[in-house]
């Protein structure tokens, strides 16, 4: 049994712990570390059968008999936290993105360099049953050459301003998951990327600098086209489409509906929207994604989303971001490494 400790008990540590708990066989959780650990956190824990609460992370790191962590604190410590986890010789779960620093990047693969321990990158999107279904058929040619791999994403509704203000902008925030997402349908990397956006959700997200609605074109290495759409606000819940197109014929996957029930009366067709929220979409795919982490650390093999995979979508973002403001395509050999 592979014994794990949580660094961070905020919304998605908590979806790491319910997910280890409840669907990962070969794992448990025995402690969890947050910097605001307070008694309702430790009987939230204890719920799930944790009974070790820690406010310092470093003593889950000094414990010789977890074997593995997940990072799941705020984004900028997990590079950080990282590296002094591959020092200590503990298998690495990190949640997305690794850094929005590149030089901290370049120190953790630098770092991995010197230990054998795993490192995975949580892309949970990878894991959902639709998504996986066009990887298979892509892999298994079923739709001949890739010409065009299109990706819808668009949350239910807008973050608070405060959010956007330390979240790294759209691109490193919410379109990271759809720039990992077509290097993982179409099974190539980018080369060129041109973006266009603009806040038409709420004003006040150009006022902090962000954008909330994008169109971003990607040309891949392997002459394929990508097409990405985001939004931050979409009404009728939380829009979640791909396709891939290619010399054979096409897949594509719609929205995950609570059921796929469609009435049809003289007054129209009516059907469920899409769920809501992302939770409600995507957590077997978190559950997923730890169980083949603590597979590949039982079998010693290599885990499915390792750093160098993890630094591509970053590497896009900020392609993407160097896009929008030049207003130009801007080539990924122009993001310095």
């Amino acid at each position: 049994m592979i014994k794990i400790g949580i660094i961070g008990a905020g919304r998605i540590g908590r979806v790491h712990m319910e997910g280890v708990t409840t669907g990962v066989k070969n794992a448990t959780v025995v402690a969890i570390a947050d910097p605001f650990m307070n008694d309702d956190i430790k009987k939230w824990a204890a719920e799930y059968g944790v009974k070790t609460c820690y406010s310092d992370y470093h003593n889950i790191l000094d414990d010789p008999n977890i074997d593995a962590v997940m990072i799941c604190s705020s984004t900028d410590t997990h590079a950080d936290i990282a590296i002094e986890a591959i020092r200590a010789h503990k298998h690495v779960f990190c949640e997305k993105p690794i850094s929005q620093d590149l030089g901290k990047i370049k120190a953790v693969m630098e770092e991995l360099k010197k230990s054998d321990v795993k490192f995975q990158v949580g892309f949970n999107r990878r894991f959902d049953h639709n998504f996986q279904a066009i990887r298979d058929a892509v892999e298994a040619g079923k739709i001949g050459d890739v010409h065009l791999i299109r990706v819808t994403a668009r949350d239910p509704e807008a973050p608070s301003i405060d959010y956007v203000k330390s979240s790294g902008g759209m691109f490193l925030d919410m379109t990271i998951h759809d720039f990992d997402m077509v290097c993982f349908l179409s099974g190539c990397k980018v080369k060129e990327v041109y973006a266009a956006g603009a806040a038409l959700v709420n004003p006040d997200i150009a006022k902090v600098g962000d954008i909330d609605t994008a169109v971003i074109t990607l040309k891949m290495e392997n002459g394929s086209i990508g097409v990405i759409d985001n939004s931050r606000q979409a009404v009728y819940g939380y829009d979640q489409r791909a396709e891939v197109f290619g010399s054979k014929g096409q897949i594509n996957v719609a929205n995950d509906t609570p059921s796929t029930a469609v009435l049809s009366t003289a007054d129209g067709v009516i059907s469920d929207k899409p769920l809501y929220f992302f939770l409600e979409r995507y957590m077997a795919s978190f559950t997923k994604e730890v169980a083949e982490f603590t597979k590949a650390i039982e079998n010693n093999t290599k885990v499915p989303v390792d750093v160098e995979e993890g630094l591509q979508p970053i590497l896009i973002a900020i392609a993407a971001k160097k896009s929008l403001d030049e207003n130009r395509p801007v080539k990924i050999s122009e993001i310095k490494f």
